[in-house]
């Protein structure tokens, strides 16, 4: 990165003490405070020349381990025909989150939100045999996706920049070795940015593939729940499974459901606690619609619903709640009183796997104000499926090992990798010739990582109360001159002396010239978060002494001058 001359009189570093009302986790409330972005709109944010320098550095660990893995850069474009989306299955799986615009003849586009569609496009027309396989490519783009709830800054944003990666293939083997090859350059950029993280199972979501990973930076307040066990099993919420645990109360079976009064009684809380129960013998049955029937998810009144895994099951994305007034028409009761026993035919009901534990179950009866004791499934009612839809917890038994216990832990989704197998060049007729002149159609895998959520994920990991602490190798700039009183001849001169060294010793260098206040600029300097300050006060410098001082560990040291730029050399040595 070209070295220019940064003072900060004329560099573009706004900063403000004061914490903006509408930011909620560290990072969007430090990347405000710090200058490195400004938001347009919900969702759409400008970075400024700070956050700009943090932003190139990770384009550059991420272009260094693709090239590293054999992935050759391309650029594809952001306008998408909404054509391709509709030959792969996609455009109504999307939904709203597709960017939708109507060019002047009125054909409709998409703002491209990953780029399978487009890649694919290419693989169709251009790799025609066996022999021209292997490959992968790889880009670095603007994405769109219209979130129902932008928020946390850039963390969950409506145009983001991500690196995006597809591989073609013409066995799974190969698959095999690109797919370790990108987990490995993937585990190698999140340590080369300083970054703590793990790689875990996790959902396909819009994506698809039945086997995928995430790579998730740790942070105290990140969006996505992470559980683990001592075995090495680990994987997000919305894709870990459980054993449950062994329920301390267990609800009896009677020979004919019983049916109980509970007046005003709709929550689980308020149910059991009137009934002298557990939740744990409580079954919740939840009602959704898709597009041709109704579906009933049963889970424990002490668990919560995974939509994620519950939609999968059903088949449909698109599925939603019934409303207070559909379900009254469906079960002639009101909220708070719906169960499986006496549901219509046509109901779909699926059934947490965990209830198969479960010996009689309290649900509701289908009538208000009333609730059904000592109910057996596969006796009162017979579900059409039993399938693992309910969210994991910290406490749960391991469902690989069977034996350790899931803890929890909080982090930033970075990357996703996927194995696409064939489901994009299937639909699209996107095949080539073997070695025996067949078609086949290819064998994808597809790569993202979030190289603007790498910003604010490094803040969430890397921040204390005075501000951010940045990575030294993604620091905006490595060392901060900070003279304490410009206004003298010796601390100025000094200063600039100091400035021109380390920039001819290849250092990013910044120069606080301001005549503000030291605790002023100090402050300024543990918000920004530079490794390095270099201070120069009036006492020191008669003495020939200067002090470098450490953010990360919160300390100072005195160094000769002549000593300066050999002491920064040694801190960032293993990095350069």
């Amino acid at each position: 990165m070209e070295r220019t001359r940064m003072r900060w009189t004329k560099y573009y570093l706004p900063t403000f003490k004061e914490t903006p009302s509408d930011a909620e986790i560290p990072s969007h409330k430090l990347m405000l405070r710090a200058g490195l972005i400004r938001k347009l709109t919900a969702g759409v944010y400008t970075f400024l020349p700070l956050g700009f320098r943090v932003l190139k550095k990770i384009e550059t660990i991420v272009r260094e381990e693709m090239d590293r893995i054999g992935c050759q850069e391309v650029l594809m474009p952001i306008l998408h025909p909404s054509e391709l989306y509709k030959e792969s299955g996609r455009f109504q799986h999307f939904g709203p989150e597709l960017f939708k615009l109507h060019d002047r003849r009125n054909r409709l586009f998409a703002l491209g939100p990953t780029h399978e569609e487009v890649i694919t496009d290419m693989a169709r027309s251009e790799l025609k045999s066996y022999r021209q396989l292997p490959q992968c490519h790889y880009q670095i783009l603007t994405k769109f996706r219209d979130e129902i709830r932008p928020r946390f800054g850039v963390m969950r944003a409506r145009e983001f920049i991500m690196k995006d990666a597809y591989s073609f293939h013409t066995s799974e083997e190969s698959l095999d070795e690109i797919y370790e090859k990108m987990a490995g350059a993937y585990r190698r950029i999140l340590d080369r940015c300083g970054l703590s993280n793990v790689m875990v199972e996790a959902d396909a979501g819009k994506i698809g593939g039945d086997i995928n990973h995430e790579f998730v930076v740790l942070a105290q307040e990140g969006e996505s729940e992470i559980f683990s066990c001592s075995c090495g099993y680990a994987a997000n919420d919305e894709r870990a499974e459980s054993l449950g645990r062994p329920a301390e109360v267990k609800e009896p079976v009677l020979d004919t459901p019983q049916k109980i009064k509970t007046p005003g009684q709709k929550t689980v809380e308020e149910v059991t606690a009137f009934l002298g129960a557990k939740p744990s013998q409580l079954v919740k049955t939840l009602l959704y619609k898709t597009s041709n029937k109704t579906v009933a998810a049963l889970i424990g009144g002490d668990r919560t619903l995974s939509e994620t895994k519950f939609s999968k099951i059903v088949g449909d994305p698109m599925i939603e709640p019934l409303s207070d007034e559909e379900i009254f028409e469906l079960t002639g009761a009101e909220v708070g009183y719906s169960g499986p026993v006496g549901l219509p035919k046509d109901t779909m009901i699926i059934a947490d796997t965990l209830l198969e534990e479960f010996q009689g179950m309290i649900v509701g009866a289908n009538e208000t104000d009333a609730h059904l004791r000592g109910v057996k499934m596969g006796r009162d009612f017979t579900p059409n499926a039993s399938a693992n839809i309910s969210r994991a917890r910290a406490g749960d038994r391991c469902p690989r090992c069977e034996k350790g216990t899931l803890s929890v832990q909080r982090g930033v989704e970075l990357g996703h990798i996927f194995k696409l197998g064939t489901k994009y060049s299937e639909s699209m007729g996107a095949t080539y010739l073997d070695d025996d002149g067949k078609e086949r159609p290819f064998i994808m895998g597809c790569y993202g990582f979030g190289v603007s959520r790498t910003v604010a994920a490094a803040i969430e990991q890397h921040h204390d109360e005075k501000g951010i602490i940045w990575p030294s190798s993604i620091t905006p700039m490595h060392v901060l001159v900070l003279p304490v009183n410009i206004a003298d001849a010796q601390t100025r001169n000094t200063a600039e002396m100091l400035y021109e060294d380390l920039r001819g010793a290849g250092f990013d260098v910044l120069l606080d010239d301001r005549d503000l206040r030291p605790g002023y600029k100090f402050k300024d300097a543990d918000l920004i978060g530079i490794p390095l300050r270099i201070t120069l006060g009036e006492r020191n410098l008669k003495k020939g002494m200067i002090e470098i001082y450490y953010r990360r560990e919160d300390r100072s040291e005195l160094v000769r001058k002549k000593d300066v730029i050999h002491t920064i050399q040694r801190f960032y040595e293993p990095d350069q």
